[in-house]
């Protein structure tokens, strides 16, 4: 077990990072066969692609690749770099004349950090495949993690650096859960276990401001009468999975579970301006047939742990401040 994503038989995953930009993007490969997913978008103002074809009613029962990345909408445009790497080793659903790659994806907000300008596109999602690997995922500023940030409700001025963080556990019966999550919130990154805010919005005495306690005092943080969060500006997003075998309505079940550890973690949450969402990847590797509760709470728990270990792999990028540089003594 190394403690990340790729602890669950049959997944790679792979980055693409332009620190000079602050931008860059994840890929979850799914092998040749692909794994059984769903999905769960709980924030308002979400980029997403495919996202539809992961409903149980849906006819499309495996996906071939989970894409996270940058750029806001632009970085959808980095799915289509994945499409090709699969498109050219073969790996897709069968259609006739050819195989097409199924490559669900989803983008955050990270144009205020670094370049506005530079955003992941077909050659990173490409590149992040080339990248891809079994190996322990590296996190941190890396990836779609690069640019992220957390605590922007009273402005990026007082923000704090996050990243991409990931964690694994396994059930009794030898399946693995696992997660990996970017984390780009408007609010801060607590600690479930003690309740401690471990990133957000800095204060002026080196701590931590409560957001949901600073806006049930104020209101919603504005200036000039426009709210200092900006929609879509703070989402997070996060794939967890899983070598159980589980049905595509499972699977989405799981997925729904999962953002209870983004409730547990991240404190406001799921709010107008994010656009929080949850990829669930069963590969079946294990020939386990794992309980779906077991695995949705087990998950939620898991992923709640990747939240926090994003905030304490990241470094400071583009002028901002990772959690362990602004507390050294945290």
């Amino acid at each position: 077990m190394n403690g990340t994503l790729t602890d669950v038989a049959g997944l790679t995953v792979g980055h693409w990072s332009d620190e000079a930009a602050a931008t860059g993007c994840t890929v979850v490969l799914c092998g040749a066969e692909g794994a059984v997913a769903g999905v769960d978008v709980r924030g308002s103002a979400p980029g997403t692609r495919e996202t539809d074809l992961l409903a149980p009613i849906n006819l499309i029962e495996r996906i071939h690749a989970v894409l996270l990345a940058g750029g806001s909408a632009f970085g959808l445009d980095a799915a289509s770099g994945v499409m090709r790497w699969l498109d050219e080793r073969d790996i897709g659903c069968e259609v006739g004349p050819c195989r097409v790659p199924l490559v669900c994806a989803a983008v955050l907000f990270d144009l205020e950090v670094g370049s506005a300008v530079v955003r992941p596109g077909a050659p990173a999602g490409y590149a992040a495949c080339e990248a891809a690997s079994s190996a322990a995922v590296p996190r941190g500023s890396v990836g779609a993690g690069t640019g992220a940030s957390v605590g922007k409700l009273l402005g990026m001025e007082r923000a704090t650096k996050c990243g991409l963080g990931s964690a694994s556990v396994r059930l009794s019966g030898g399946a693995v859960v696992a997660a990996l999550v970017a984390v780009n919130a408007g609010g801060g990154v607590v600690d479930a276990a003690t309740g401690e805010i471990v990133a957000g919005i800095r204060d002026v005495a080196g701590g931590f401001v409560d957001g949901t306690a600073w806006m049930q005092e104020h209101g919603m943080p504005r200036d000039g009468g426009a709210p200092l969060a900006r929609a879509g500006g703070n989402t997070t997003l996060a794939v967890v999975a899983t070598d159980a075998v589980l049905s595509k309505a499972g699977a989405t079940k799981v997925a729904q579970m999962a953002h209870d550890g983004l409730a547990r973690s991240i404190d406001p949450v799921h709010t107008m301006f994010d656009g929080d969402t949850v990829f669930a990847i069963a590969t079946g590797a294990s020939g386990e047939a794992a309980d779906v509760s077991v695995v949705g709470a087990v998950a939620a728990r898991v992923l709640a742990a990747a939240v926090v270990d994003a905030a304490h792999s990241a470094t400071g990028l583009a002028g901002l401040p990772s959690a362990l540089e602004y507390r050294p003594g945290a």
